[in-house]
């Protein structure tokens, strides 16, 4: 077992191409960025040069898409290999994916879908981020997903379900504050005994993003402006956790570098006042 990746208490943005200029032209006021893994690992992708010129301005975090840990099948060790020449070579911060499922054998379906919160999942999932954490020989974060269905049979909570996942493997958490609010809308989850029932010592990240409205659901978009139920479900998740790492995430409908780093002064604001407020340690 690795140990858990030290804290880090800054503000960050999810670096994307549109910014590429305005972060290699100028000194961006921002603590980190964070990039998809993927996108420099394969082929055709972005080009890795770009990364380590940010890497000389900004520590670096990355952030995967594909692991998969809640599939039957174990992780792909070439994926895992190709991961651990990237994150030799930039050095981030943490390195992080999903608690999720997307792949079955061969296919993909990049779709970050939720693994059922069972006592059979969650062995597997824990044996899965043992082998990837042995493989890039060190411990990585793991985000919570958005929800839209529940599963029939559950033998716990999601939070159960996570901080087991932590004690068992040494893993840290990134809390995805929106999608917390989207589960919660979804599936009536309680998001305050959420907060309250991950282990806050585990917690390195947060991401916050926004999300569409459908008839009957909220859908995970990363296409709009944090909206204030995430912002005051941030405020509480800051108040319980006490300072670590929090990031704007965007994807699509890309504005300007100003308005994301407009929503990312909020988050420096709303959590200044709770830095020093922690959530009291059990009995």
């Amino acid at each position: 077992m690795f140990p858990a990746p030290s804290r880090f208490a800054g503000f960050g943005l999810g670096l994307r191409k549109e910014h590429y200029r305005d972060f290699l032209e100028s000194r961006v006021p921002v603590d980190f960025v964070e990039v998809i893994s993927e996108n420099f690992m394969v082929d055709g992708g972005q080009p890795r040069h770009i990364l380590r010129q940010m890497r000389e301005r900004y520590p670096v975090v990355l952030h995967g898409v594909s692991l998969s840990v809640g599939s039957v099948d174990d992780p792909d060790p070439d994926y895992l290999q190709r991961l651990r020449t990237l994150a030799d070579e930039i050095e981030p911060i943490f390195v992080s994916d999903h608690l999720c499922w997307s792949r079955i054998g061969h296919f993909n379906s990049h779709d970050l879908l939720p693994v059922p919160n069972t006592i059979e999942a969650l062995d597997i999932v824990c044996r899965h981020v043992d082998q990837a954490q042995e493989a890039l020989g060190r411990a990585m974060l793991f985000e919570n997903p958005s929800a839209y269905l529940r599963y029939e049979e559950e033998d716990m909570t999601e939070w159960e379900f996570l901080a087991a996942m932590a004690q068992r493997t040494g893993c840290g958490l990134l809390l995805d504050v929106n999608n917390l609010y989207v589960s919660s809308c979804n599936l009536g989850l309680d998001a305050d005994a959420f907060l309250r029932g991950i282990p806050a010592d585990r917690v390195r990240q947060i991401h916050l993003a926004g999300h569409a409205k459908s008839d009957d659901l909220l859908i995970d978009t990363h296409a709009s402006p944090v909206c204030g139920d995430v912002w005051a479900l941030y405020r509480d998740a800051m108040s319980l956790l006490g300072p670590v790492a929090t990031m704007i995430e965007r994807d699509d409908d890309m504005p300007p570098l100003p308005v994301l780093l407009k929503e990312l002064a909020v988050a420096r604001g709303m959590s200044r006042p709770l830095s020093g407020h922690r959530r009291p340690e059990a009995a």
